[in-house]
């Protein structure tokens, strides 16, 4: 039996097929309250009270959430965070972060079912998301951005899993964390040395790329 879980934690770590049928956690959900499986966004600069700071929009202009700084003494590109939570969405299928800012006055929350609306779309699922990207961004500043480095630690991995263990993200691998986490700090990258640019994402190819300045 040993043998075999520790087979199966092998497998979970290793094995990733980007082609492989995707089976979203809220297929069964009216649009509305699921996330885009196509989206795309632009980050922009505004200036609000003589500081700079960037901020999200869609095609139409809309923006999505707050406006950000780095909140550092340092100019270290935390301003554009938000890749992680947009990589959680397109490559995961999982963003509790993503859905409300998609629409603040009315996230795209599962609200049909009130548990998993309170559960799986509500503040403690935020809280650990942002907790995930925080830890998942300070692992990526001491190992160069991930710059030329397709894997992560299997420490930092196991500890995501343990967040998550109570959420339906769960049922994710490792290896698909490890995917999410490596695809957003390439996409992370590219706007960072564009100081910029719009991003593309989709759920049922599983990608998120950068697009443009």
């Amino acid at each position: 039996q040993l043998a075999r879980d520790n087979l199966a934690k092998t497998k979970e770590r290793w094995t990733y097929d980007p082609m492989g049928p995707v089976t979203l956690f809220d297929d069964n959900s009216p649009p509305d309250q699921q996330i885009p499986r196509q989206f795309e966004f632009t980050y922009e600069y505004l200036t609000i009270k003589g500081l700079r700071k960037i901020v999200l929009v869609d095609p139409k202009g809309r923006q999505l959430g707050n406006e950000l700084t780095d909140n550092a003494y340092d100019d270290d590109g935390y301003r554009f965070h938000d890749v992680l939570h947009l990589a959680h969405a397109a490559v995961l299928g999982w963003s509790p972060v993503f859905r409300k800012l998609l629409d603040p006055a009315r996230p795209h929350k599962r609200r049909d079912i009130q548990k998993v609306d309170e559960v799986e779309d509500g503040g403690r699922a935020q809280v650990i998301e942002e907790a995930i990207a925080a830890m998942v961004y300070e692992y990526a500043a001491r190992h160069k951005m991930l710059r030329g480095l397709p894997r992560v630690d299997w420490e930092l991995l196991r500890s995501i899993k343990r967040l998550t263990t109570g959420l339906e993200v769960r049922a994710r691998s490792e290896a698909e964390w490890e995917h999410a986490i490596t695809t957003a700090f390439k996409v992370w990258r590219d706007v960072r040395d564009n100081d910029g640019g719009t991003i593309r994402g989709d759920l049922t190819k599983r990608s998120l790329e950068f697009v443009r300045k």
